[in-house]
């Protein structure tokens, strides 16, 4: 099957920016599934460092074309603005961009909203079995450490089935329409903020340019994909965030509002599950995550700051710092297993270069309970204490190295500790942060399933 998923096996920021631009080269296509502009994928191209956050990495390829599914929501203001920024760096977008007219809009009101409901909340804190069932991180309109990008409130519309469309959109008069009745809906909370007229303004402003932007852009994207799989072209699809991000697989309420999951491929752009050949895993050698919510291997102090300071861990989107762990091996089967992932990339190996000794997780203890199975209920997760095995670190630069035989020995045998206990190949191992930077442990032929 010419059909590759590439996911995030994390909390996002795994990677999958570089691994796809590396494997897109045997691509006619790269489908972006879902999420919107809060993602954030930094990939080094010719010397040019690139932060994506809508359009997918394939965009840096170019033979490839690159596709929006239905999955995915759109602030046309800054899809706007990344497509001019590509233009200037001499990326060509026009003629190889495409959105499926599905795709749901996120508008000034959807920033209005997700704002409000993130800055007039308490920070959440942390709970643990002595606090109540639901703790801080139960109570409704707690903010969760969005991007403020609007996300959550798109999403919400889009269930609520009051969401617009950029079919919709592009329709000036059933646009203003369905603009009028959704500020009616929203106008208890919009009216916190400012005046209604102000905000619909807002929402109006430039939006004839914007439409004139988008129009040659709007394509039937699940027919365009169907057509490249007939034909024998390899399909690559791109999800955004990661598992444990996953509006149900994660760790809910702190997650994204739609399904990075593999399975989310499908329903995000309109292919069948058939049609799937194989799903690729991005997984970073050690642990992050951004914004708040359970981090059973976070780590603090010296070693924390080290490795953030080192591997540059700090929000493509957002710019916040991210949050630091060991690798998690009771989250990563989890992952595994949910996405139904047969391989992994591992990134950022270089990054552990001088640490010792490295410590990974191989179970949870709960209480007087070991547990290998990651937590469903919040306040387990919460309460789940790792148990550490350790390994020698390793020293060096590593980032020239462009074969597995060439790695430090305690880098060769953390990398197959990881394999030995996850069950799964490390088929890719990434050094640095360019596409040249990465040692193939597989063929891209054997990754896309043939």
């Amino acid at each position: 099957m010419p059909a590759l998923v590439v996911v995030g096996a994390q909390w996002g920021d795994e990677g999958k920016g570089k691994i796809v631009h590396w494997l897109a080269s045997r691509a006619r296509m790269v489908v972006r599934y879902q999420g919107g502009d809060n993602a954030g994928h930094t990939v080094v191209f010719g010397g040019k460092s690139f932060a994506l956050h809508s359009i997918p990495s394939g965009i840096l390829v170019p033979g490839a074309l690159s596709v929006l599914g239905n999955g995915v929501i759109l602030n046309p203001r800054a899809l706007r603005g990344e497509a001019r920024a590509l233009e200037r760096a001499g990326i060509r977008v026009r003629g190889r961009l495409f959105i499926s007219p599905l795709c749901h809009m996120i508008l000034p009101t959807h920033l209005l909203l997700d704002a409000l409901r993130e800055e007039g909340a308490p920070p959440a804190q942390r709970t643990s079995r002595r606090a109540g069932a639901l703790g801080p991180l139960g109570a409704a309109g707690r903010g969760i450490g969005t991007t403020k990008k609007g996300i959550g409130p798109c999403y919400e519309d889009k269930i609520a089935r009051i969401g617009i469309r950029l079919c919709d959109y592009l329709d000036k008069p059933l646009f203003e329409e369905l603009v009028e009745r959704n500020l009616g809906l929203r106008s208890a909370e919009l009216s916190r903020l400012k005046p209604l007229r102000r905000i619909r303004q807002e929402v109006f402003e430039g939006y004839g340019g914007l439409c004139a932007f988008l129009r040659p852009f709007v394509a039937d994207a699940s027919l365009l994909i169907e057509e490249a799989l007939s034909r024998g072209r390899n399909v690559l699809f791109e999800g955004a965030q990661g598992a444990m991000l996953d509006v149900d697989f994660g760790t809910y309420p702190f997650v994204t509002s739609s399904s990075p999951a593999a399975g989310g491929a499908c329903v995000g752009a309109g292919v069948g599950p058939t049609r799937i050949g194989a799903v690729l895993g991005v997984s970073k050698a050690y642990t992050t995550r951004v914004g708040l919510g359970p981090f059973p291997t976070e780590i603090t102090g010296r070693v924390g700051r080290c490795i953030r300071e080192v591997g540059r861990e700090y929000g493509t989107t957002t710019g916040r710092p991210r949050r630091i762990g060991w690798l998690d091996l009771v989250q990563l089967k989890y992952a595994l297993r949910v996405g139904g992932i047969g391989a992994l990339a591992i990134t950022k190996l270089d990054t552990l270069s001088g640490i010792h000794p490295l410590r990974v997780c191989a179970s949870y203890r709960l209480g007087r309970r070991r547990v290998e199975d990651f937590p469903c209920s919040r306040r387990e997760v919460l309460d789940a204490e790792p148990v550490y095995e350790e390994l020698p670190g390793f020293s060096g630069d590593i980032s020239k190295s462009r074969s597995f035989e060439a790695l430090p020995k305690g880098a060769r045998d953390y990398i197959l500790f990881i394999e030995k206990r996850l069950g799964v190949k490390a088929a890719v191992v990434s050094v640095g942060q360019s596409r040249e930077q990465t040692i193939a442990r597989a063929s891209r032929d054997a990754l896309w399933g043939a």
